[in-house]
């Protein structure tokens, strides 16, 4: 199987190409020039892999939450790609890229990822490692104060990305005895991208370029409450 992968929803940029479970890849952290280098990354990646983009059988994003501006931008690469050249397209989650991260490299099997949404805000949410070693979501992704995150029961988690840089104090209050540890540091990255995105692409769950659209945890809370 061949993919690409970009991944723009905060502070990192990064691109990612599957070949045949080979994956090659692109990170830096660059605040307001993803636009700028996120096809040059790509670019680069294929003459690393010496493909073509029509060789290509999908393209995956990460399609947020996450920064406004950032998932936009990967969306629309994905989007452009796979509307020129017929491609399906796999809509990541950037919190599950960052638990996906955590499980394959510190070998955690619970992972509650939060990233900074700003005004005292988190975006969270609970996953656990699958049989296929894949962050599968537990109940549902979630925008709101730190003080509001659901407290779990029965065992332990560990705790990343860029909410518990900002906002450590009040989860580990939150989670008390529950939270084995955690690292603020980690970002969502395309490599983690594309390593779901290959597992969604074999179950079926891809959508055509039109259909490819950010997610905006803020934006389903405000239809849900207009709606009650």
């Amino acid at each position: 199987m061949k993919l690409l992968a970009v991944e723009t929803a905060t502070e990192g940029c990064s691109a990612a190409l599957l070949i045949d479970g080979a994956i090659y890849s692109r990170f830096e952290v660059a605040p307001r020039r993803h636009a700028e280098i996120i096809l040059p990354m790509c670019e680069s990646l294929l003459a690393e892999g010496g493909i073509e983009l029509a060789q290509l059988d999908a393209i995956a994003f990460g399609r947020g939450p996450g920064s406004f501006t950032g998932v936009r931008i990967a969306a629309g690469v994905a989007q452009g790609i796979a509307f020129a050249l017929d491609l399906p397209v796999v809509p990541v989650s950037t919190l599950a890229a960052i638990a996906q991260e955590v499980m394959m490299e510190a070998n955690q099997d619970r992972v509650l990822t939060a990233i900074d949404a700003r005004m005292g805000e988190a975006y969270w949410g609970y996953y656990r490692r699958d049989e296929q070693g894949c962050a599968r979501l537990v109940g549902d992704e979630h925008v709101g104060k730190p003080e509001q995150v659901a407290i779990p029961v029965g065992a332990s988690w560990y705790g990343a990305g860029s909410g518990w840089a900002v906002y450590g104090s009040s989860l580990i209050e939150r989670l008390g005895e529950w939270l084995e540890g955690f690292n603020g540091e980690s970002l969502p990255k395309a490599r983690y991208i594309a390593s779901l995105a290959e597992v969604a692409f074999h179950e079926g769950l891809t959508v055509p370029a039109e259909h490819a659209q950010p997610i905006y945890l803020r934006d389903e809370v405000a239809k849900k409450s207009r709606n009650t």
